[in-house]
């Protein structure tokens, strides 16, 4: 409510009516407006009351009222009883509705909430009333909480002479604002002077909070303080217009991450593909790699490495090279080392295996060049050295790369990996080892080299052997030794082993170990014992049966010729018989056959007769032999 804003009677309800009067007047700029005064100076016991219309609260929970009045000084008024008053009080009372009548509520302190005594800073007098000098005092009075729909206020004039020329009644709010990136409404102060009201902010768009939820505090002010929190422009969108407003990053343009930063410009070899881009892509043939800066210029593959030279020796090799021509735009080039070996009667190249060596190393070579050993001898090899940089591993294309193809030379055995105790006594030691892994040729033999481990390397013995086994003797007994092995072919020694240690035996270890064996040499024997007997028996037993067998053949033979010639038997008949008898009896002292009883008696058998239902019952007599008797 402003009561200088009002063009026709304000209407304010006053009590007495002969207390408070609006009539016209003048501001200090000399504008009409509307007042009332009242001067009731000279009645003792003055109270005048003049109430407002009623006032809608709005929401406030505070009240503020600027009062602009002028007192008359008492001392300039004469005759005045000393009742007089320069100050009158300050009221207001809370309703719901616009329910006030002229007696209700009633004109007095309580049901009415005093809010303070107002006094003037200056009084005019009456010379300065004929001068028409005007002395206008404005104070400001606030009141509070306040919950009700509404309220009025109340003057109270005890004995004055005054002139209450205007009334504002506000409250205090906090304007809408844009701050840090975050919009903040129209918020109302709070229900004491020292309040602060919490406001939430709500981030502009295309913007996002950072750290904590961005809030203000109003102040019973209206006014806006402690900032906390705060709302910037997302990944592809710029801060412009003060902070107000968050613009998409144009064409050919990008902003990378969240923040206050600019949109900047597409670097070389990329692009966007719309408005708002975090990032820009690289054109087609160009990468960019994980560890990149999403600023640096996309850049691609570097070409095949130039000018390779070659040193072969023996079965190891040197590889040196020059840089590529073109390095893709990077600096982070390196060199790896694809080794292949190939077959001169099939023409296929595979891969090295695991024991070629790379110094100082296959993958990865920052320098251009590289020592490759272990190679076998007599064998074609192709290598590839290939370039790659950052952004080789996401091309589609295998890395550009230059060869040289080189042949080893013979090349002298390696060394031997692994020797073993095959057994020790006390004044020899048996060893065993295994082939070089790589022979390089043909093994011509061995050299062994033994020395006692308390002595030195000089004073070591050499001794040669055509195969991967030696026994080292005279040796003496409990000593420790030191020996080391290596091969040779037609193009000289391979390196020595490593050391391997060995002791011979004890004389106590020595006779504790035939004691053991003892009972074993014993089993030993007499299984052999057994064994040669078992022997002789088999080979007994094996001829007597080839003498039978010689016998039966030879008496068969006679008796296929007697039958075969029976058409002569009559003029041979004699000669036969005799022949006969002879074989018979023969037969007789080679064989153990005994003649079963027959069904014709124990006579006929004594006689000698055999008939045709003679059984023979015997363990080597023949089939053939058995017939000749019967027949007979």
């Amino acid at each position: 409510m402003d009561s200088t804003t009002a063009t026709a009677e304000l209407g304010w309800t006053a009590f007495p009516s002969s207390g408070w009067e609006e009539v016209s007047g003048y501001d200090e700029v000399m504008n009409t407006i509307r007042t009332y005064q009242v001067c009731s100076v000279f009645q003792p016991s003055q109270n005048n009351w003049l109430r407002t219309k009623y006032i809608r609260r709005r929401g406030a929970q505070r009240i503020h009222v600027e009062m602009k009045f002028s007192v008359r000084d008492c001392s300039s008024i004469p005759n005045v009883p000393g009742s007089c008053k320069e100050t009158f009080n300050l009221y207001y009372y809370e309703m719901d509705s616009d329910s006030a009548t002229k007696i209700s509520p009633p004109w007095m302190e309580n049901p009415w909430v005093k809010v303070d005594t107002i006094a003037a800073d200056e009084s005019f007098s009456q010379v300065d009333q004929g001068e028409r000098v005007m002395k206008i005092n404005t104070e400001v009075r606030s009141f509070g909480p306040v919950s009700k729909n509404g309220f009025y206020l109340a003057f109270q004039d005890y004995g004055g002479c005054m002139s209450l020329i205007a009334v504002r009644v506000f409250y205090r709010k906090c304007p809408r604002v844009i701050q840090n990136g975050a919009v903040f409404q129209e918020t109302l102060s709070g229900a004491e002077s020292t309040s602060l009201v919490l406001a939430r902010g709500t981030c502009i768009a295309n913007a996002e909070e950072v750290d904590v939820p961005i809030k203000l505090y109003c102040n019973g002010d209206g006014e806006w303080m402690v900032p906390i929190g705060r709302c910037m422009c997302k990944a592809g969108y710029e801060s412009v217009e003060n902070g107000t407003v968050c613009r998409a990053c144009p064409f050919g343009s990008f902003k990378p991450t969240q923040g206050e930063g600019n949109c900047i410009h597409c670097p070389i070899n990329s692009r966007t593909t719309s408005e708002g881009a975090t990032t820009c892509v690289c054109r087609s043939g160009y990468y960019r790699s994980d560890t990149d800066p999403l600023d640096m210029p996309c850049t691609t593959i570097p070409s095949a490495p130039q000018n390779v030279l070659s040193f072969v020796n023996e079965t190891s090799l040197v590889l040196e090279w020059g840089p590529p021509k073109d390095t893709g735009g990077r600096e982070d080039v390196v060199y790896n080392i694809i080794c292949k070996s190939c077959s001169s009667r099939r023409g296929v190249c595979t891969r090295c295996g695991d024991n070629v060596q790379f110094v100082p190393r296959q993958l990865g070579l920052i320098d251009s060049k590289v020592y490759i050993s272990d190679l076998l001898a007599h064998t074609q090899y192709t290598f590839e050295i290939q370039a790659v940089n950052g952004v080789s591993d996401q091309s589609p294309y295998s890395p550009q790369f230059a060869s040289v193809n080189i042949t080893t030379n013979q090349a002298a055995p390696s060394a031997v990996s692994i020797m073993h105790q095959v057994s020790r006594t006390v004044s020899s030691i048996t060893l065993t080892w295994s082939q070089p892994d790589q022979p390089n040729g043909v093994i011509l033999d061995y050299e062994l080299q033994c020395y006692e481990k308390e002595l030195s390397e000089y004073n070591s013995t050499t001794i040669k052997s055509y195969t991967n086994t030696a026994v080292i003797g005279n040796l003496k007994a409990g000593t420790i030794y030191v020996f080391q092995v290596r091969a040779r072919t037609v193009a000289g020694f391979g390196r020595y082993s490593g050391k391997m240690y060995f002791q011979t035996m004890t004389e106590a270890e020595y006779q504790t170990s035939i004691q053991e064996k003892l009972p074993l040499i014993i089993g030993s024997a007499a299984a052999g014992i057994v064994f040669l007997i078992a022997v002789v028996v088999i080979i007994i037993v094996c001829n007597r049966r080839r003498g039978f067998e010689r016998a039966e053949s030879e008496y068969t033979d006679k008796l296929q010729h007697y039958t075969s010639g029976h058409g002569l038997f009559d003029q041979s008949r004699k000669r036969w018989r005799h022949k006969e008898t002879t074989a018979m009896k023969e037969a007789g002292h080679r064989s153990s056959c005994v003649p079963l009883r027959d069904k014709d008696g124990p006579a006929s058998a004594a006689a000698g007769h055999v008939s045709a239902g003679t059984r023979l019952q015997s363990r080597n007599c023949s089939k053939e032999v058995w017939r000749a008797k019967h027949c007979n």
